[in-house]
């Protein structure tokens, strides 16, 4: 039996009891001059799990996924990171001591994961890492698979929670519970209480049932900012102020220049003296189009100005997004999709630091997710018999993820410096390969 027979054989549900707890807290100011001590004001001591409600991820999650439904940059951002991490998918590379063996599981393997569409779920996961700042996926068997029926099932991370409103850990006779998570007393994770129904949605009812399911059936990819922290936050959270004052400014500037437009032109006399009809303030006259007209002496003509910078305005855009870029580790150009400004020794500089954070990502996404996926794969594969008998014990298996390389801009100097290499023997071909 696998590892999906072994624990889906008799769901876990269980229904909520409420219980009390107290919440204590406390602020104080970081400087004691009086000019720091406003800036410092919400510094606290609070532990990130209690900094962390579930009211407060919550404002920050809602308010990243406004951003995303009506920010193009953020969008685009969103949708930039996953697919230039995720790509068309990682694809198994195995090593378990027999190179036909080899081909048939990586074979299959790769039909298995195109059947569950796994580059997609991955790619979704991304985005919502870095918009909720946390992604779950639950391991569930799926009937309508052939063969190995593993799939799966990616969780909003508001279904991930204790149905009780509790705002700090509570400690328990089994150990601990932070909002939707059991651990025991050392600290490991031993299950994740899902909730039956989204809250937000129609569905909801009152009593808030769950399932308890084991740590062994679900992946839960976050970044962990301090030691103690358990729940992810979004990774936009610092910049969500930033994308609400671009569009702002956006929004200000379009509106100067729009008002400026509608007033085509104003009259205006600086001569007291001269002798012509009373005119209202602020009459209104329409004009024709293509027309030549005369003013009475005395009288003069001007168009209101947009006072507001907008000769500035694609400096303060790019300053604006390179902040959010910051909190990202992105390079200017991938989150505004513009080069313009850049060189080649420049943009160069600019993506080693990029890239070195999607290689600490990809490895994150190796060790919790395709690893552990790859381990439940075989547990089916292996008894169906897709997996070719007479090969060494699974713990003696060798094997590496291999991701979609990237283009070069300079594809003839990409090819000398890995001859470079090649012939210096600082690389391999299979290295080369992989790129």
């Amino acid at each position: 039996m696998g590892i999906l027979g072994r624990f889906f054989g008799r769901p876990s549900q269980e229904r909520h009891t409420p219980t009390s707890s107290k919440v204590i807290r406390a602020r104080f100011d970081a400087a004691e001059s009086q000019d720091d001590r406003r800036h410092w004001a919400n510094a606290d001591w609070l532990s990130l799990d209690g900094a962390l409600t579930p009211v407060v991820r919550r404002t920050l999650r809602n308010r990243a996924r406004y951003e995303r439904l009506n920010n193009s940059y953020l969008a685009g951002i969103a949708e930039t990171l996953a697919t230039d991490l995720i790509g068309t998918g990682p694809r198994l590379q195995m090593n378990a001591g027999d190179d036909e063996a080899d081909r048939v599981i990586e074979r299959s393997f790769f039909d298995w994961a195109c059947r569950i569409d796994l580059a997609g779920k991955l790619r979704t996961m991304r985005q919502s890492k870095l918009i909720d700042g946390e992604a779950f996926a639950m391991f569930i068997s799926n009937p309508r698979l052939p063969d190995v029926q593993l799939d799966l099932r990616l969780i909003e991370a508001e279904m991930v929670a204790t149905p009780i409103g509790m705002y700090v850990p509570i400690t328990t006779p089994e150990g601990s519970i932070v909002d939707g998570l059991e651990f025991d007393d050392v600290g490991n994770v031993i299950a994740y209480k899902v909730l039956k129904y989204h809250p937000g949605s129609n569905y909801r009812i009152s009593n808030f049932e769950f399932n308890r399911i084991p740590a062994e059936l679900m992946i839960h990819w976050f970044a962990r900012q301090r030691p103690a922290q358990h729940r992810g936050v979004s990774e936009v959270a610092p910049a969500i102020r930033l994308f609400a004052q671009l569009r702002r400014y956006t929004d200000a500037v379009i509106a100067a220049a729009e008002t400026a437009a509608d007033f085509a032109a104003f009259l205006h006399t600086n001569s007291p003296a001269a002798e012509v009809d009373d005119v209202d303030a602020f009459a209104e006259m329409p004009i024709e189009k293509r027309t030549m007209v005369t003013l009475p002496e005395g009288w003069d003509v001007s168009q209101l100005k947009a006072e507001q910078p907008t000769a500035q305005f694609g400096d303060f855009r790019r300053q604006i997004i390179s902040e959010i870029a910051r909190c990202l580790q992105l390079p200017y150009n991938i989150a505004a999709l513009d080069s313009s400004s850049y060189n080649y020794a420049s943009g160069r500089m600019d993506h080693q630091i990029y890239a070195a954070t999607q290689r600490v990502h990809r490895d994150e996404i190796d060790r919790l997710v395709l690893d552990r996926l790859l381990h439940a794969w075989l547990d089916e594969a292996v008894p169906l018999g897709i997996v070719p008998r007479g090969l060494p014990p699974i713990t003696e298996w060798n094997w590496t993820w291999v991701w979609d390389g990237k283009e070069h801009v300079d594809p003839g100097k990409e090819a000398e410096a890995a001859r470079t290499r090649l012939e210096t023997h600082t690389t391999t071909l299979a290295h080369e390969y992989a790129k």
